[in-house]
């Protein structure tokens, strides 16, 4: 959708310093730019590339100035940025209709403009929203409800019962509702605990490509709005997540953790059963919470066990010495050992 500097900036409630009628066609990379392109910068040291760009404009912050290129000044670059190239270049639709070899049940109930690809399958008493699409392979079990606008990309399978709120975005892969991994050990030998609960995800939810999402025991594992996992991510069952949180790939919650809002967590940390995590922690890669663990509000951990991030600087340095700590050790050990000797010789 090409537009006008000037009528971007409008759209972007940014300020126009440069050329108005500069041509805007979509967006680019600052190492790939092309004329027509825009392009942003959050940091002054990426502003002389940016100039340098052949891109027809730059979103800059508010307080910066330069001459002889086409600038929009803005509070956010990143965000405004997102915000023109979902304008300039919109997604492409996943598919459109409903493909012939989809299998739908006669109970299900799809709304306006609901496309279905290829091999889908869609069981009874299934509830979809107008304007969702089911790319090729997906399965949507009995029962389940899906708000309006969602995406479910290829191969994502909807166990029974799930629910779905608006604008939800699900990748390939992923995997909500499978049953938790609840065990009742009876003389030696393992019985399966019924997983007779629900997955519930709110609007504006993204889970990324091979993610899986187990079913609550006999409550809800909860997701709440506009939060965002990665790849990779595992949520036991019962496991409650707050709105607003981003969680990296290859992450794995355990059984019954509650998570509060805005909580950040990086690549691979684990959380063991039953921790509480509260609003607007941070969690570092690679961490570990023990079972029962509670990490405060606001708080930044990082290690394993997490500790705070103070005290993880601390301790970390003293962990990569270690082999000269030991080594000295030995050689003070070592001198000891001589001086008693010689005492006893004496």
């Amino acid at each position: 959708m090409p537009m006008t500097a000037a009528e971007l900036a409008a759209y972007l409630g940014g300020e126009l310093v440069g050329d108005a009628k500069a041509n805007i066609r979509g967006v680019g990379s600052l190492a790939g730019a092309k004329p027509g392109d825009l392009v942003y910068v959050e940091s002054e040291k990426h502003l002389p590339a940016a100039l340098a760009s052949p891109a027809s404009a730059v979103l800059v912050g508010s307080g910066v100035f330069v001459r002889d290129k086409t600038i929009i000044r803005v509070a956010h670059p990143k965000w405004a940025f997102a915000r023109a190239a979902a304008l300039l270049q919109p997604e492409p639709p996943l598919l459109a209709g409903q493909h012939p070899t989809a299998v739908i049940h006669p109970t299900a109930r799809l709304g306006e403009n609901v496309a279905v690809g290829a091999l889908a399958v869609i069981e009874e008493n299934v509830r979809i929203g107008r304007g969702c699409q089911l790319g090729a392979g997906c399965v949507v079990g009995a029962q389940v409800e899906m708000g309006e606008e969602c995406v479910l990309f290829a191969r994502v399978t909807l166990y029974r019962n799930v629910r779905l709120g608006n604008r939800v975005r699900i990748h390939s892969g992923a995997v909500i509702g499978s049953d938790g991994f609840g065990y009742v050990q009876v003389e030696g030998r393992y019985e399966k605990f019924p997983q007779r609960g629900t997955v519930i995800i709110e609007d504006d939810v993204e889970i990324g490509a091979n993610s899986t999402i187990e079913r609550g025991a006999l409550d809800e594992t909860w997701i709440g709005r506009g939060t965002k996992l990665d790849n990779l991510v595992h949520l036991a069952h019962n496991v409650r997540i707050g709105r607003d949180c981003v969680i990296a790939a290859q992450t794995g919650i355990s059984g019954s953790v509650g998570i509060g809002d805005r909580v950040s967590f990086g690549g691979q940390v684990g959380i063991a059963d039953h921790c509480r995590i509260e609003d607007d922690a941070v969690l570092g890669a690679q961490c570990g919470v023990p079972s029962h663990k509670t990490i405060r509000r606001g708080q930044t951990v990082w290690g394993t066990p997490a500790r705070p991030l103070a005290e993880f600087k601390k301790f970390y340095p003293l962990v990569a010495r270690l082999p000269e700590l030991a080594a000295r050790l030995a050689a003070l050990e070592g001198k000891r050992a001589k001086k008693s000797e010689r005492v006893k010789e004496s």
